[in-house]
């Protein structure tokens, strides 16, 4: 069971097990603003509400500037995994300008893409095959992609995460 935790302005910051949160708690340093029903943190003193987000006491700045690292996965969920050249199901990634041409594994030169049109484009660029890309490639932009973990999210969470987009 994990916990999302947000700072005194209610912007989400991690996303931390119960039992950190419990212990923050505890401390004094957070207070709960959501909690699971019916599962109870049985103790020796007895039974505490088992956090499922949590409000820290101080004010924590959030950095706006937080880069999400690049990787397969986020390319493809950044893109809905659909194929950035026809729209259908995506289940590789392909360099907009290929490696080979000196394209960076970036942000924006990568797109989500078919089997089918990557082994198609092979080494070249989509002018030169006449294709045009349905997107334009980007960092993502939503709080979900600054908080690790989110995207499997508890449905207690989403107010949160969408007051802070």
């Amino acid at each position: 069971m994990r916990t999302l935790v947000l700072n005194a302005g209610y912007e989400p910051l991690a996303i931390v097990s119960f039992r950190r949160a419990l212990v923050l708690v505890m401390n004094k340093k957070a207070s709960i603003v959501e909690c699971v029903d019916d599962d109870p943190v049985w103790a020796a003193s007895g039974s505490f509400d088992r956090p499922a987000v949590i409000v820290l006491s101080r004010y924590v700045r959030m950095p706006r500037s937080r880069y999400a690292p690049v990787t397969r996965r986020g390319v493809l969920r950044r893109d809905g995994n659909r194929c950035g050249y026809c729209g259908k199901n995506a289940s590789t990634i392909d360099h907009v300008l290929p490696r080979s041409r000196g394209g960076a594994n970036s942000w924006e030169n990568l797109v989500a893409c078919c089997l089918r049109c990557n082994n198609l484009k092979s080494d070249r660029t989509p002018q030169e095959m006449g294709w045009q890309l349905r997107l334009t490639p980007g960092p993502p932009r939503n709080t979900t992609w600054t908080v690790r973990a989110a995207d499997r999210d508890d449905p207690s969470w989403e107010p949160y995460l969408a007051m802070a987009a």
